[in-house]
Parts: structure tokens; C-alpha cells; sequence
């Protein structure tokens, strides 16, 4: 039969603190690289939350004013047909066969009697 696992002392280390002495200093600088890269990677997450809630928050506003527009421009509308029939109403009336008529009724509302 061959070796056991598990049998026999553990291979010799050099990282970490124990019986093998302190970390070497290539991981060390390693450490404070992936410390610096944490901290890069935090500082842009949090960047980026704020961005998302900032747009979250602009396109809140626009959905709840986007018909605010539209009103507008229905009151615009409706403000163009509205002159447009009273610019209508302007050339009927001042015709004389309608002048005429309005006048007779007008006539006959204030007769007395």
C-alpha cells in the first residue's frame, strides 16, 4: 500500500505569522495593494449609488410631469380652434343678412305689449 493522507509533518510555510516568522514583505505590499484596490472599488460603488439614486430620483420627476407637457399643448390647441371659431363667428355675423336677423330679434324682445 502506498502513503497515508494526512500522515507526516505539514509542508514548511513562509507566509503569515507562526512558526515559519512573519509575513515576507512581497505580501505585505501585496496586501496593501488589494487594501488600495478595496478602497478604489468602494469609492466607485459608492459613486455609482449615488448616481443611480440621482437618476432614479430625475426619472421619478419626469414620469409624474411628463402629461404636464401634453396639457400644455392641448391647451394650446384648444386656444387656436377657440380664436379660429371666433374669427368664424366674427365674419357670419357681420354679414347682413344675419345683422338683419339678430337685429329682428332683438327688436321683437323689446317690444312691450
Amino acid at each position: 500500500m502506498g502513503p497515508q493522507r494526512g500522515a507526516g509533518p505539514p509542508p514548511p510555510t513562509t507566509a503569515g505569522p507562526g512558526p515559519a516568522g512573519p509575513a515576507p514583505r512581497d505580501t505585505q505590499w501585496a496586501r496593501a495593494g488589494w487594501q488600495a484596490a478595496d478602497r478604489r472599488r468602494e469609492s466607485i460603488m459608492r459613486w455609482a449609488r449615488t448616481a443611480r439614486r440621482a437618476l432614479e430620483t430625475r426619472w421619478r420627476t419626469l414620469r409624474r410631469t411628463a402629461e404636464a407637457g401634453m396639457a400644455t399643448a392641448e391647451y394650446a390647441i384648444a386656444t387656436l380652434a377657440a380664436a379660429g371659431f371666433a374669427g368664424l363667428l366674427l365674419l357670419i355675423l357681420r354679414s347682413n343678412e344675419v345683422r338683419g336677423f339678430l337685429l329682428g330679434i332683438i327688436r321683437q324682445a323689446l317690444q312691450v305689449g
